[in-house]
């Protein structure tokens, strides 16, 4: 048995026992967020992998990464055949895009690299035209990558799920492989002003962390996963306009709002824009007027499809 099936098992297995576990478990634990959008899921475009991660560029093309293929993908339309952008480069990681149009993408994202990244950080961040597909090192010593998160400033926050490192590239290309700690992490995003770290953690307790930018050393545990999503495995986080995280699950099957994180807005709470959606791996706002658009939240899966998510439209 090849290593890419090997590592498919070992990463489908346990998905398929919680999934199993959850059958007799109480559905749809967080209550339905109050000002959700109307209209079911709707696929836009597929990808023949395990979709790990979404981003979208200015000009409204979405790029997506497969966790088995290592390729990046780009979709200039809903309803488009997604193009493969690269071969084989190892991108099986988070995707984000910087403000050059360029394409910053993790490496690394699979059972070796995680366990051992936090004490043996040798992964990479690849730099990728979205024209060409050419690719390059943008920095390397980075633990099995995972999420992948882009501050205003131009830093680069990254993620490990098999560990606790949350790492970090200054723009002057200082890489810091453990910056912060959080168990499990896996999606990760930025506030708009650049001055928190929002994470996922996964598994053991299920729940989103914030860390302050000038003081890593004390993350806070945000809000926390209700008894009956103990097993609903978030992933991939993205934030709405307002500076929400929503976060997308693998076993619950829902997409989760936060609540509460504004100034004033009382306790942070969960609570869900859809449900039914299972196996979800990331979550992304579209960008400018057309293609996929601004406001519009899109949906990635292990199953490879990409769904636009009219519950979690932004205004």
């Amino acid at each position: 048995m090849g290593f890419e099936w090997t590592r498919a098992l070992r990463v489908l297995i346990p998905l398929a026992v919680t999934a199993s576990a959850l059958v007799a478990a109480p559905a749809q634990a967080a209550p339905a967020c109050a000002d959700r959008g109307e209209g079911a899921p709707v696929e836009v475009a597929r990808v023949p992998d395990w979709a790990e991660s979404i981003a979208v560029d200015a000009a409204g093309r979405m790029f997506v990464t497969g966790l088995y293929g290592g390729r990046v993908y780009r979709i200039d339309a809903p309803g488009r055949t997604p193009v493969p952008l690269t071969g084989n480069i190892g991108a099986n990681g988070g995707v984000v895009v910087r403000p050059d149009g360029r394409l910053l993408v993790g490496t690394g994202n699979d059972v070796l690299h995680s366990v051992t990244g936090d004490f043996l950080p040798v992964s990479e961040l690849l730099l990728v035209d979205p024209e060409t597909g050419a690719s390059s090192t943008y920095a390397s010593g980075l633990g099995g990558i995972d999420g992948v998160a882009l501050a205003p400033d131009g830093t680069v926050y990254t993620t490990t799920l098999g560990g606790r490192g949350i790492g970090r590239v200054t723009p002057d290309g200082r890489v810091t492989p453990v910056w912060a700690k959080v168990a499990q992490p896996n999606g990760i995003a930025v506030s708009p002003d650049g001055r928190a770290v929002y994470v996922v953690q996964t598994t053991v307790a299920p729940g989103l962390y914030r860390i302050p930018v000038d003081d890593p050393g004390h993350p806070s545990r945000l809000v926390s996963a209700g008894p009956a999503d103990v097993l609903a495995l978030p992933d991939g986080l993205t934030l709405d306009r307002a500076g929400r995280p929503l976060i997308a699950t693998h076993a619950s099957g829902q997409v989760w709002r936060v609540e509460g994180v504004e100034e004033g807005a009382g306790a942070p709470r969960l609570c869900a824009v859809e449900s039914g959606l299972h196996l979800s791996t990331q979550l992304v706002y579209g960008r400018g007027a057309g293609s996929f658009a601004a406001g519009r939240l899109y949906r990635a899966g292990v199953d490879g499809r990409i769904l636009e998510v009219p519950a979690g439209a932004a205004g």
